[in-house]
């Protein structure tokens, strides 16, 4: 179980380090030191590759509760992960 508390904090982290990337890319847009299309572009990037870490994390959390291996889960594309906000 320890391995898979390590895993978790290990996407928690980088979903730490993309949320302050997405703070600093809407500060550079406001500001104007990136063009509104690149920056809208990577915006949206960075926003599904966050939703994929979510749901990553929160399947592995279901399967632990369960008694599953959270080793199970795997990352699910953005049109999956997407769907589900509709």
């Amino acid at each position: 179980m320890a391995a898979d508390d390590g895993q978790d904090r290990e996407i928690l982290s980088r979903i730490t380090a993309m949320v302050d990337d997405e703070r600093g890319l809407r500060e550079d847009l406001v500001a104007g030191r990136i063009d509104d299309t690149t920056g809208q572009r990577r915006l949206t990037e960075l926003e599904r590759a966050l939703d994929q870490c979510w749901d990553l994390l929160r399947q592995r959390r279901a399967k632990a509760e369960y008694g599953e291996d959270p080793g199970e889960a795997r990352v699910r594309s953005v049109t999956e992960v997407e769907g589900y906000q509709n």
